[in-house]
């Protein structure tokens, strides 16, 4: 889950950063303008950062302890994230795809 959670991390800052839109598959930001690009950016990566740090956070908890909890942490994340992710796709895009 550390692996997974740092590309995650990677990804969502190039995402965000340095506005590489190229990084989410095409027909995700083909109605964006470009006047909407850096705001879709800034939302798309911060939302895949916030996947990673579930990710990451799950990884720990597992490691340290000998329970799942950490499951719950990839949920969250996961969830917040996907709603981020959602709400910028519909807002900027018009729609899913």
């Amino acid at each position: 889950m550390f692996v997974s959670g740092g590309i995650f991390l990677f990804l969502g800052w190039r995402i965000w950063k340095k506005e590489q839109i190229t990084l989410i598959h095409s027909y995700h930001y083909t109605k964006v303008s470009e006047t909407d690009k850096k705001a879709y950016t800034e939302k798309m990566g911060k939302a895949i950062i916030i996947i990673g740090i579930g990710m990451i956070i799950t990884g720990a908890v597992d490691f340290f302890t000998s329970t799942s909890y950490g499951w719950i942490f990839f949920g969250i994340g996961f969830v917040w994230g996907f709603v981020i992710m959602i709400a910028a796709q519909k807002k900027y895009n018009g729609g899913m795809f």
